[in-house]
């Protein structure tokens, strides 16, 4: 089994992030869950920069993206993720608020894993959450990290 790594949530809405992470504990995840508000931050995430660049804990092993985000939205982050040697092969779950067919396609087009339409409901949405979280950091068996110049 790989080495436990962080879950990256990228979630502007501080309404969804409050329901959001209380509901964590009670996932019964032991990874250690990051969280950034804008698509500009989660790339300083990702590329261990600005007030990240003490991170050096590897690649998260799954972000859980919201698509409507200030600054960068997230279809620029996931395509950014997805064109990225270093960060391509990390799951992408689109969580949003968005059930536009647009949105969607654009999502898959660009390599997303998942798309989730967040349930309006609480229990729903920590439900959805508790999903998600289980089968990309318990169920699924990430690719090891490799370094892109040594392949």
């Amino acid at each position: 089994m790989s080495e436990l790594r962080s879950i990256l949530l990228a979630e502007d809405n501080p309404n969804d992030v409050e329901l959001t992470l209380p509901g964590l504990p009670k996932l019964r995840l032991n990874n250690q869950w990051g969280g950034v508000r804008d698509g500009a931050e989660a790339r300083d995430f990702l590329h261990s920069r600005g007030k990240y660049s003490s991170r050096n804990n590897g690649n998260p092993a799954v972000i859980l993206l919201d698509l409507k985000m200030p600054k960068v939205d997230g279809l620029e982050v996931l395509s950014e993720v997805k064109s990225n040697e270093k960060l391509k092969a990390i799951p992408v779950v689109m969580l949003t608020s968005s059930a536009e067919e647009s949105d969607l396609v654009k999502s898959y087009r660009l390599g997303v894993n998942a798309y989730v339409v967040k349930p309006v409901n609480y229990r729903e949405f920590i439900h959805a959450i508790k999903q998600v979280g289980a089968f990309w950091a318990m169920v699924n068996e990430p690719p090891p990290e490799v370094n892109p110049q040594a392949a």
